[in-house]
C-alpha cells in the first residue's frame, strides 16, 4: 500500500471528532505534547543566560526606547514586546528571551495538536512535537529574541486554524486567521507570502466555497484593520521599509546568503531525519480533497521565495503542518506492518531525529560558558559570536571619553556605524554617563542628531578613510576586542575606534539622503 493512499479520504469524520471530544482520553491526549513543549522551553531558559545580547537584539532594545507604529527594518510588534520585557525584567537576557521561548513552546504545542486534529494518535502527536522541537531553525528561534521567532509562530498558528476550519467546516475560524494574519503583518512583512498561499489554496481547491461566506471577508477586514496603523506609518515615511527590504535583499543575493535555498529546506527548516515524513505529508495533503488547501499553503510561498531568491529560512513556518500530516499517515502506514517491523521503524525514526537534534543543539545552543562545548558552538555558530564583547566595547568607549580633556568631554558626540553598536551604547551607556549615540543606519536615522556642534566625536564602525571623510583631525584611540578572543563583526570588520574633531560639513547633510541600510 502506498503511504499517500492512506489519506485519499478524510482521516476522521465530524461525528468521530465529536465523540472523541466527549471522552476524557481524548482530552488527555495533549499531555505528552504539552510536556514536550514545556520541557523544550525549560531547556532553553536554562541556557539563554549565557554570553550576551546579539547585535540584532540590541537593535530591538534600542527601538523599544522609541515606540512607534513602525521602524525602518520592520513593523512595530517586536519592539513593543521588547518594551514590555524591559519593564518586566530590566536588561535581562533570560527575561527578554522569555518571549521567544514562549513562542517556540506554542509552536511545538500547536504542531502536536495539528497532528491530533488531523486524526493522529499519540505516537503521531509525539513524533510531530519532537521533530519540530529538534529542528535547527525552531531551536535557534528560542535562543535569541528575533522577529523571526514570532513570524514562525504566526505561520504555524494560521496553519492550525486552517486545519480546524477544514476539519469542522466551521467558517468562523476565518476570524482567528484574520487576527493572526494581522499580528503577523505587524511582525514581519514576509507573512504576506504565507497569506498568498492561503489565498491560492482557497482559489484552487474546494475551499472556494468560503468566498461566498461573510466570515471569510470578516477575517480579511480584521487583518487589514490590525495592519492599518503600520500602513499609515509607512505612507508617512515614504515606504522606507520597502526600500530597506530591497536594499537588504540585494545585499543578501550579492554576498551569497540566498544560496542553497532548496538545501536549507531539508537541512535547516526541519529535522533532516524527518525529511521523509514531511515529504509524505506534502503528498498526503495534495491527495486529500478536504485538506488540499494546505498543500498550496506550502507550495506557493516556497515557489515565490525560490524565484524571488529569498533566504532558506523564510519558509520555516510551513514545515510543522507538513510534519503533522506526515506523522499521521506514517502512523497509519505502520499499523499495516507486523509488530516487529512497526516497532523497529518507529524506534529508528525517533533515534534519528534525536541524533540530528542533538547535533543541532551542540552547534546552536549556548550550552556552556567555557570549555570545549563553548568553543565548538562558537566555531560553528556565527550568531553566537555576535553576542560577545558588547559590554567591553561600551566600557572601552567610556574609557576613551575619560581620557579626553574636560572641554571635549563636555560637548561630545558618539557616532556609530551599525545598529548593534547603537543599541549597546544606548542601553549600556547610561551606566557610564555616555551621551546617546547618533547614526544614519536603520531606525537610528529617525532619531536625528544634536543641533549643537560637537567639539569632539568618538567614532565606531568606520574605516580611517571614512572617518577622515566625515570629520577633521581623526586619530586612532582604541580597538574593539573581547577577552575571549572571539572573531566577530566588531573585532574583524571594523575594529578601530577613532577620536575626531568637528564635522567637515553639517550633520544635516548626512541625514537628508535618508537612512543607510544595515
Amino acid at each position: 500500500m502506498a503511504i499517500t493512499d492512506l489519506f485519499k479520504e478524510t482521516p476522521m469524520n465530524n461525528s468521530d471528532v465529536t465523540a472523541q471530544r466527549a471522552t476524557p482520553a481524548y482530552l488527555g491526549d495533549i499531555t505528552p505534547v504539552l510536556a514536550i513543549a514545556v520541557l523544550s522551553g525549560i531547556a532553553h531558559m536554562l541556557t539563554n543566560g549565557q554570553y550576551g545580547f546579539h547585535r540584532d537584539e540590541w537593535q530591538f532594545l534600542s527601538d523599544a526606547q522609541h515606540l512607534d507604529w513602525g521602524f525602518v527594518p520592520y513593523p512595530p510588534l517586536t519592539a513593543a514586546l521588547e518594551y514590555l520585557g524591559l519593564k518586566l525584567f530590566g536588561l535581562s537576557l533570560m527575561g527578554l528571551r522569555l518571549f521567544s521561548v514562549l513562542a517556540q513552546v506554542l509552536v511545538v504545542l500547536a504542531s502536536g495538536l495539528m497532528a491530533r486534529d488531523l486524526g493522529g494518535g499519540r505516537q503521531a502527536q509525539i513524533f510531530t512535537a519532537v521533530a519540530v522541537a529538534l529542528s535547527p531553525l525552531p531551536i535557534f528561534e528560542a535562543t535569541e529574541f528575533q522577529y523571526s521567532s514570532f513570524d514562525l509562530l504566526w505561520w504555524v498558528l494560521i496553519a492550525w486554524c486552517v486545519i480546524r476550519l477544514l476539519r469542522d467546516d466551521e467558517p468562523r475560524w476565518w476570524v482567528a486567521i484574520g487576527v493572526i494574519a494581522g499580528l503577523g503583518l505587524q511582525t514581519k512583512y514576509s507573512i504576506a507570502f504565507e497569506l498568498a498561499g492561503v489565498l491560492a489554496g482557497v482559489l484552487l481547491t474546494d475551499a472556494r466555497r468560503y468566498l461566498a461566506n461573510g466570515w471569510f471577508w470578516a477575517g480579511g477586514v480584521i487583518a487589514l484593520l490590525l495592519f492599518v496603523p503600520n500602513l499609515v506609518w509607512l505612507i508617512r515615511h515614504d515606504f522606507v521599509s520597502y526600500h530597506f527590504l530591497q536594499a537588504i535583499h540585494a545585499r543578501d543575493v550579492r554576498i551569497g546568503r540566498t544560496d542553497g535555498f532548496l538545501r536549507d529546506q531539508f537541512v535547516l527548516n526541519a529535522n533532516l531525519f524527518a525529511a521523509p515524513v514531511w515529504v509524505a505529508g506534502l503528498f498526503a495533503y495534495f491527495n486529500n480533497r478536504r485538506y488540499r488547501m494546505l498543500a498550496w499553503m506550502y507550495a506557493v510561498p516556497l515557489l515565490l521565495f525560490l524565484f524571488a531568491q529569498g533566504r532558506g529560512y523564510y519558509t520555516c513556518g510551513a514545515y510543522p503542518m507538513l510534519l503533522a500530516m506526515g506523522s499521521v499517515v506514517g502512523e497509519q502506514w505502520l499499523r499495516t506492518l507486523r509488530p516487529t517491523w512497526r516497532a523497529g521503524i518507529a524506534a529508528l525514526l525517533f533515534m534519528g531525529v534525536f541524533a540530528i537534534g542533538f547535533y543541532a543543539v551542540l552547534r546552536i545552543v549556548p550550552i556552556a560558558a567555557s570549555g570545549p562545548l563553548r568553543d565548538y558552538a562558537l566555531k560553528n555558530n556565527g550568531d553566537l559570536r555576535e553576542e560577545i564583547g558588547w559590554n567591553e566595547l561600551v566600557a572601552r568607549v567610556a574609557a576613551i571619553r575619560d581620557s579626553l580633556p574636560a572641554e571635549q568631554q563636555a560637548n561630545l558626540l558618539i557616532g556609530v556605524g551599525n545598529y548593534g553598536e547603537y543599541g549597546a551604547i544606548a542601553l549600556l551607556g547610561p551606566r557610564y554617563h555616555l551621551p546617546m549615540p547618533i547614526t544614519t543606519v536603520n531606525s537610528g536615522w529617525l532619531r536625528g542628531y544634536p543641533q549643537t556642534p560637537a567639539s569632539a566625536v568618538i567614532l565606531l564602525g568606520n574605516s580611517k578613510e571614512s572617518a577622515d571623510r566625515l570629520f577633521f583631525d581623526c586619530r586612532l584611540a582604541g580597538h574593539n576586542t573581547n577577552t575571549w578572543g572571539v572573531a566577530n563583526e566588531e573585532s574583524q570588520d571594523h575594529p578601530d575606534i577613532f577620536v575626531c574633531g568637528p564635522a567637515r560639513r553639517p550633520l544635516s547633510e548626512l541625514w537628508k539622503h535618508g537612512p543607510e541600510f544595515g
